[in-house]
Order: C-alpha cells, then structure tokens, then sequence
C-alpha cells in the first residue's frame, strides 16, 4: 500500500519526486496526444470541493479524472454542510471515506491542513490565498518542454506577491533555479507567509525592468486577487508601472519565455502585444494543468510506476 501524502505546498514534494511526476506527465500528455486510452484510476473517486471559483482547476481536475478512467465529483461548499458550519475535521472523515482523493480550493491554508490531518486518502490544494502549488507544476512542465531544465534559470515575477509569487519562491529552493520578485512598495514578499526559509535563490527588485534583465521566464499574475476585491482601486494605481510590457520583454534573454495562471487583463497586468505575443506561452500552460495533474493524481494514489 502506497504512503499516504497530500500536496498543500510546492514543498511537499522533493526534487526526486518532481523529477518523476514530470517525466510522467510527458508520458501521460503523449499517450493523450495519440488518442491512446490510460486508465490507472479506473472506479476511483475524485472529490473537488470548491470554496472560490475557479474555471481551469475544475476542468483541469475533472476532465483529467476522467481521462484516467475514474470520476469526479464537484462540490460548492455553498451547496454543502461545510457553507453551514459543519467542523472541517468532521468533514474530512466523512468525505475520506467516501472517494480516493480530495482536491480543494479554498481561502486559508491553514483549512487545508485541518482537511488533510483528518483525510484518509490524499488531499490536493487546488488554490489557497498562500499558496498555487498546482500552477507552478503545470508553468514548471511548460518551461522544460520549451526550454529543458529549470535548474539554473531565473525566473522574473512582476506584480503582486500573492500566492502564485509564493508557490515560485517554494520551487525555487526545491529544484534550484533563481526567482527575481518586482513588487510595488507595499506589496513586498513575506518570507513567513511564502514559507520561504532560505534567500540564497531570492531577489528582490524595486525596478521591474531592472528584474527583468537577463532571466530565462517572465511571469506576472491579476493585480487582484480573488478575496481582495475590496483593494482593487488602490492596486490600480500602486500597480500601474508593473504591467509587463514589451520594453521589460526585451530585457530579458532573447528566448525568454512570458506566462500568466490566466484570466489576463490586458493593459492592465500585461499588454496585449506581450500575452498574444511570440514570447508568451500561456495555452500550453494552461492545458498542462491538465497533464500535470493527471501525474499528481498518479503519483499520490500509487506513489511511481
């Protein structure tokens, strides 16, 4: 029987183990790519339950689910007991015992971790307000099939230090590539909340096009995120000269890669020449949601094969 782990955080997960889970995905994603059927999880239970919204995490989970043979099961916190008040912890033990694995989108980590402490069966963050874990797996895939190895690069992130700026800087240390962070004044990294322990892969820059000088991937999210709406004027104008444009492109590497986790607004986070440009790679970063979910689910239900 297979160790039970869950994936809350990038670290979770050891060099060895992203090693393995990404070298299945090129597996996976090609047998996919030929219309050769996989069907590992057969009469095996996903169960996603949804706190925040979400368009890629669902369809990424249960059209991955299904292609791997089993079912997925869509759950709105809104339409369950967990909107009415039922513990998390009590919550846990029933739907455990009920499906093979757990995918959760939700607001703090810290329900995540009560979640998993209290599963039988793995549990997956499919997005916290701390951490994406999910997205940067499915980013980190889509560098190394258009540009091999992440070990050594540097990787630019522009805008605000949210929970996809945390998940890079926990990738960082694990698979020893460089992260330069462009953050307004104000909206800087917290290392606690990154649970960033190490600054040796690590820097920060008050000059986004300065960040943007010679590294290998640029990447920026919404100046808003989900939960923060509240702040969304006063980000407007903080974030106003952090709109990845072609002049911080053209800093980078000449083969430098641009994404985005998407929805994207243009002329807002990015210019519309940059994200519909040559350089950006965003539709092959968001199927790979897809595949690189697909070999998590593999690797946390059977450990490798």
């Amino acid at each position: 029987m297979n160790t039970l782990r869950h994936y809350l955080q990038f670290k979770d997960f050891s060099r060895q183990d992203y090693d393995h889970v990404f070298q299945r995905a090129r597996w996976i994603k090609d047998k996919f790519k030929r219309y050769e059927p996989y069907h590992p999880l057969f009469d095996r239970t996903l169960v996603m339950i949804f706190e925040k919204a979400s368009t890629r995490t669902r369809l990424s989970f249960e059209a991955g689910m299904h292609q791997l043979g089993g079912s997925a099961i869509y759950l709105n916190t809104r339409d369950s007991q967990l909107g009415r008040g039922e513990p998390v912890e009590d919550a846990a033990q029933v739907v455990s015992r009920m499906s093979d694995l757990v995918m959760i989108r939700t607001f703090e980590q810290d329900i995540i971790e009560r979640f998993a402490a209290n599963s039988r069966v793995p549990v997956i963050n499919g997005l916290t307000n701390e951490y994406h874990p999910c997205q940067i797996l499915a980013d980190i895939l889509t560098f190394i099939e258009h540009r091999g190895p992440i070990q050594g690069k540097t990787v630019t992130w522009i805008g605000d230090s949210n929970n996809m700026c945390n998940t890079w800087l926990q990738a960082a240390e694990v698979l020893d590539f460089n992260v330069h962070v462009s953050t307004p004044p104000g909206y800087e990294v917290e290392p606690e909340r990154a649970g960033l322990y190490g600054t040796d892969h690590f820097e920060q820059f008050a000059d986004p096009l300065e960040a943007c000088r010679g590294v290998d991937l640029v990447t920026t999210d919404v100046w808003t995120s989900m939960g923060f709406e509240a702040e969304n004027e006063a980000r407007m104008k903080a974030f106003a000269d952090w709109c990845v444009d072609a002049d911080m492109m053209a800093q980078a590497r000449p083969e430098a890669l641009f994404m985005h986790c998407l929805p994207a607004h243009r002329g807002e986070e990015v210019t519309a020449e940059v994200i519909d440009g040559p350089q950006s790679v965003v539709w092959d970063e968001a199927e790979n949601r897809l595949h690189a979910q697909k070999a998590l689910m593999e690797y946390l239900v059977f450990g490798k094969v």
